[in-house]
Parts: structure tokens; sequence; C-alpha cells
């Protein structure tokens, strides 16, 4: 069965790198697109529209983003490690108002051909004008802060559920030593993709600080531990689509 190979900082496909922005290709999955992208300070980011059949998600990594959503786009700041989750008929936007450079991580679950749309080769991306009645309300969406989100607490790990959707979810994941790790296994029906924010994470015999991007779509063996004599670990990770995995993590309690 084929493994899942990490990407390292600054791999991946990339699409855009000018002064200004940068943003590279990390997965182009049907049930799951993931971006890279760099904002310096000032750049406008997307005008807003609404997605018919998929969710748009973003986990900010370094500065702050402004998103405006629902019908009023209502305006929230998202400072670094904040998960922001759009769901189908939600009108959002965003843009980098801070005065320095964003970094951020972009999910679209599924797919909705927006790989493709940043290659230029598919025009009919799940993506249109925002709706006369002005969609769903702003509610709708998932906004987790830093360091928020309900906490599953474990003897050697933390688990903070960031979103929650049928599309898509997601967790900030942190484990300490004495962690077993979790050992190789493959999925059927979901991607399972993580993203190290801290530390130094042994993915199936190959190890990667932060930035390290790992994704196991459905078949792909996976696995991760904390390299012997290593220190705590962060991960981002996410499912496309949740196919109940968050009710389980619950479970495990």
């Amino acid at each position: 069965m084929p493994h899942a190979a990490p990407l390292f900082p600054g791999e991946g496909e990339t699409i855009v790198d000018k002064p200004r922005r940068t943003l590279r290709i990390l997965l182009a999955h049907e049930l799951l697109d993931a971006t890279w992208t760099r904002h310096e300070a000032g750049e406008r980011g997307a005008e807003p529209h609404v997605h018919l059949r998929h969710t748009d998600a973003f986990y900010v990594l370094e500065g702050e983003l402004t998103f405006r959503v629902g019908p009023d786009l209502e305006r929230t700041k998202a400072p670094a490690g904040t998960f922001v989750a759009v769901p189908p008929n939600v009108v959002h936007a965003f843009d980098n108002d801070g005065s320095q450079r964003a970094c951020f991580l972009n999910f679209h679950a599924p797919s909705g051909g927006f790989a493709d749309y940043m290659r230029g080769v598919n025009p009919e991306f799940d993506s249109f004008e925002p709706p006369t009645d002005g969609g769903r309300p702003a509610a709708e969406a998932t906004v987790t802060f830093p360091g928020t989100g309900e906490q599953l607490e474990r003897p050697t790990s933390r688990h903070w559920i960031q979103a929650e959707e049928t599309d898509i979810s997601a967790m900030v994941m942190s484990f300490e030593p004495g962690f077993e790790g979790v050992d190789p296994h493959s999925h059927a029906d979901f991607v399972d993709s993580f993203y190290a924010l801290e530390g130094t994470t042994e993915f199936m015999g190959t190890q990667g600080g932060p930035g390290t991007f790992v994704a196991a779509p459905p078949g792909a063996v996976h696995g991760f531990r904390i390299p012997d004599g290593g220190q705590r670990i962060v991960l981002l990770n996410v499912h496309a689509p949740d196919a109940g995995f968050v009710a389980r993590r619950r479970g495990d309690q």
C-alpha cells in the first residue's frame, strides 16, 4: 500500500511567488485541496463570495487575517492560531489588513476544483457572487481562536477541537514525551492530514519540524511518533470529510 510522504517547508507545487504573495498547493485530491499562502501587509485576499458544494477553511499560521462573513459581512480579526470554517452558502471574504505579513493554510473540502482553478485549468470552480438573499447567517461559520475549542484530555496528550463540519473537521493536538505514537494505519473513507506546528515529529521514519505537511488520502499508510529523546509536539490534524472522526475521539476519553 502507498505511504503518505511528507512535504517539508517550502515544498509543494508553487503557483504564485511574487514579492507580496506566495501560494503553494500542498494537496490536490477530490476530497481535500490544501494550500499554503503568504500575504504581505495590506495584501487583498478574496472579495465576498459563496461556495455551494464545499466548505472553505483557514488556519492562520503567522500574522493576522481579517474575515468578513455572512449577509452583513461581519468583520472578525483572526490572529495566528485561529481556525475558520465557512460552510456552503455562507458569504465570506478575507484580507490582510495588518501591518505584518500573514501566512495561512487554506482547505477546500471536498475540492470543488480549487487546486485546478489556481492552476488556471478549471474555470468552473465552485465559487459564486453573494446570493440576493444574503445566504446563511454568519453564526453558521466556525471561528475558533487560539487556545480555545472543546478540549479532549488524555494522559500524554491534549486535543482542541477547532471545527466539526460534515465536510471537514480539525483539531490541534499536543503530545508530550511518553506518548506511544500512532502505529501505521490507513483509512478507507477520508483524507487524514497533519501540519506540524511545534517540535520535531517522526512520520513513518522521516523526521520533520514545524511547517512539515503530511496528507494521507484513502488507502495511504501513515503514522507518527515523537522521536527518541524528543520533546513536545503540536500538530494541526485535518480530516475531510469528518466521517465521525471527532465523535470517535470524544468516545476515546
